[in-house]
């Protein structure tokens, strides 16, 4: 890729403003229902599995494989969208970069990196591992 991708911002949430103050801090921080033990993504303040309240927020690893990929290579410049299964067990959309998406493979290790998007605010996006 010869120019570095912008990344859009993320939409602006009251409910998500803890997140992204995290990853702002270079920490990826997952949901999990304290009920049922179990992480879910997209982060939110209530658990999908009970529809309380009872949620804790737990860095991950910043660890995963890559679950599918495609590259756009229409873009300019090109950029990879995936999803990656973090070893948490949730699958987050992302996207990889500093890599030859030629060289990309599904089940292929990624780590977790931060970068800025257009308004200054890091979003989570992965590199091979």
């Amino acid at each position: 890729m010869s120019t570095q991708r912008i990344f859009p911002a993320p939409p602006e949430s009251i409910e998500h403003k803890e997140f992204w103050a995290n990853v702002n801090e270079g920490k990826l921080l997952l949901p999990r229902c304290k009920d049922t033990e179990q992480f879910f993504w997209y982060p939110r303040k209530i658990s999908p599995f009970t529809l309380s309240d009872n949620v804790e927020w737990v860095q991950a690893s910043g660890k995963g494989v890559i679950y599918t990929f495609s590259v756009m290579r229409r873009a300019e410049p090109q950029y990879v969208i995936a999803y990656v299964r973090l070893d948490e067990g949730v699958t987050m959309m992302t996207n990889i970069v500093e890599c030859d998406p030629d060289l990309l493979a599904i089940g292929q290790p990624v780590e977790l990196l931060m970068q800025e998007s257009e308004n200054g605010q890091k979003i989570p996006v992965f590199k091979p591992a």
